[in-house]
């Protein structure tokens, strides 16, 4: 069954209310009551007033009705009925996520392991292996945690690989620079004429490796890395904030401040896009050209997919994470600590709680990426 979100906190009827407004009332006339102002320092009345509608509010909050308000605003930016624990994913597959400088593998079952100390992670082409980064190193590792091969670079970030089942590559920054080094850890060469801007690189399918990057120019470059050249390179409307192919590697989309484009993957022409002032995340779903969009405002959050809205909430959502088999889609909700998976079609959702708990993490854990195999 479909959960129901809480209603809007500014519908809500606070049982209790004007009995807790004529308590909160009483405390201000007592503290007014026995108080006399001072003749030469006046300005001490404020602090006082100041204190007396402090104390108002907290035995406000503390009474009945101001436990049941907060109760209220609890749910409101969280799925009620929420799992207390991940259990088993929905879709086959397993989660790569950071947590509070710890890296983790989630298999299907719920169980987890921890790889190690790594800031950002990635999967290799079919689940095999792991890419991840530290301060000044890029290291490759097994599931089980072993390290493969490192490779110590400065400001080492947002590893991406991609290839076949022998041949493959990483892509990764170092400071401003965009990298390039074979699967096995051999000829790291710097790809791209042009300094990268801090988001991350972006594979298409193709096997011919090619790559595009945002440049600090503002502009889209896609470049053929197997031979060293620039295919092309495109000024979106504003600057990109994430970069992301099509499965069939004929689609860019680019996210930028209020604009969602689409280049053609073989000139990088606009073939597509939307005016969206309220955008923050954008993901195109495994085997096709549509892609979700995840909406931030004042008022709350939402996940679409084209003309669909299959999930709100009156909080910050975060991050858009795809099952391999493209029927589900992840989203973090940090202020209730939960993780919200949403079926594509919008006919179930399935919430669990206490994420960062179950990660030792004091900070809310971030998905990588959700991976073929069990």
């Amino acid at each position: 069954m479909k959960p129901e979100l809480a209603p809007d906190l500014n519908s809500i009827e606070v049982p209790g209310a004007a009995e807790a407004e004529e308590r909160a009332a009483g405390i201000v006339s007592a503290s007014f009551a026995d108080w006399r102002p001072p003749r030469r320092k006046r300005r001490v009345a404020r602090p006082i007033a100041a204190v007396a509608v402090a104390v108002a509010l907290i035995a406000g909050v503390l009474s009945p009705p101001g436990r049941a308000f907060v109760d209220h605003v609890r749910r409101a930016v969280g799925v009620d009925d929420a799992q207390p624990a991940l259990f088993t994913l929905p879709a086959p597959g397993r989660l790569l996520v950071t947590a509070g400088g710890g890296t983790w593998i989630t298999y299907a079952d719920g169980s987890r392991r921890l790889l190690g100390t790594y800031d950002d992670a990635s999967w290799s082409p079919f689940g095999r292996y792991i890419a991840a980064t530290r301060a000044n190193e890029l290291a490759t590792l097994d599931p089980e945690g072993t390290v493969r091969w490192t490779l110590a670079r400065p400001g080492v970030r947002f590893p991406r690989w991609t290839g076949s089942a022998t041949n493959t590559r990483i892509a990764f920054l170092s400071g401003d620079r965009l990298h390039v080094v074979a699967g096995d850890g051999k000829g790291d060469f710097v790809a791209g004429a042009t300094p990268a801007a801090t988001i991350a690189p972006a594979w298409s399918s193709n096997l011919g490796f090619i790559l595009a990057y945002a440049g600090t120019d503002g502009r889209v470059h896609s470049l053929l890395t197997a031979k060293g050249g620039e295919l092309w390179a495109a000024t979106p409307p504003g600057a990109p904030q994430s970069i992301e192919w099509s499965s069939d590697g004929k689609q860019l989309l680019v996210l930028s401040p209020g604009r969602v484009s689409i280049l053609g993957g073989a000139r990088g022409r606009l073939i597509g896009g939307e005016a969206a002032p309220d955008v923050v995340g954008v993901a195109y779903r495994p085997g096709s050209t549509t892609y979700a969009e995840l909406h931030r405002s004042a008022t709350g959050s939402r996940v679409t997919l084209g003309a669909r809205t299959l999930f709100s909430l009156a909080g910050e959502l975060r991050g858009l994470t795809w099952s391999p088999d493209g029927r589900w889609l992840l989203v973090g909700s940090p202020g209730s600590d939960q993780w919200v998976f949403i079926r594509a079609d919008g006919s179930k959702i399935v919430a669990v709680s206490n994420v960062s708990a179950q990660f030792h993490s004091p900070v809310f854990p971030e998905v990588e990426g959700w991976c073929c195999g069990t």
